[in-house]
């Protein structure tokens, strides 16, 4: 049996952002998964819909590293679901999944979650925090995660140490989305509104976003 409308158009904008969150971390995502209306979603499974169904795979480029994204049926996930999965992952070789859930985790799949962390990354997000991709509200900056050479650098270039950069919570909504660890450094870029020119912004950057050219104030934090 289908789900009711309101439940199609709802998995269909979350399935959506999480196509959009793998490819800003870097795997790869075709357009016609991100641009996928409702009904091409709907007639992909035939007008019958399960979240289990959706559950799908990507991979980085080099295919060294992939990353499941499951949509279990349950409404809220325990243990044994959690461990299927892991099962799952271990059989293919894949140490990292996103757990998308409708109401969260029993206090049993959390303890399970911890216990796996050493050896696979498992994160979860409910529905309701995928219904709107955070990333493009005009509120939030522009962030860009740094690599290990892009971190060290800047450490480098301004003579400092991790301990001295300001920091981001791993829980904060935007860190979670880039699934950023601890230690790792994230680029933020501010909108300025100013009447600044090109020729007088020495202290300021160009930010190609999305909507629009912007000039920026930048800073560094890295995640604590």
């Amino acid at each position: 049996m289908s789900l009711p409308d309101e439940e199609i158009t709802r998995l269909h904008r979350v399935r959506k952002t999480c196509f959009e969150m793998l490819r800003d971390r870097g795997y790869e995502v075709e357009d016609t998964e991100i641009q996928m209306t409702r009904n091409e979603f709907i007639d992909k499974y035939n007008g019958t819909i399960r979240r289990e169904d959706l559950t799908f795979l990507k991979s980085k480029p080099d295919n060294t590293d992939q990353i499941y994204v499951f949509f279990p049926d349950d409404l809220k996930i325990g243990v044994k679901i959690i461990k299927n999965y892991v099962i799952r992952m271990e059989n293919e070789n894949i140490r990292r999944a996103i757990v998308v859930v409708r109401l969260g985790l029993t206090p049993s799949a959390k303890a399970c979650q911890t216990e796996i962390a050493g050896r696979f990354h498992v994160e979860v997000f409910k529905e309701a925090e995928l219904l709107v991709n955070i990333r493009y509200h005009d509120l939030v900056p522009e962030h860009l995660p740094l690599t290990n050479v892009e971190k060290k650098a800047l450490l480098d270039k301004y003579t400092v140490k991790e301990a001295q950069l300001p920091r981001i919570q791993q829980t904060d909504p935007i860190a979670r989305y880039y699934g950023l660890r601890r230690g790792q450094v994230v680029k933020i870029m501010r909108p300025i509104e100013t009447g600044t020119s090109e020729k007088d912004k020495d202290d300021f950057d160009s930010n190609h976003r999305d909507r629009k050219e912007e000039i920026c104030y930048i800073t560094y934090r890295i995640v604590g």
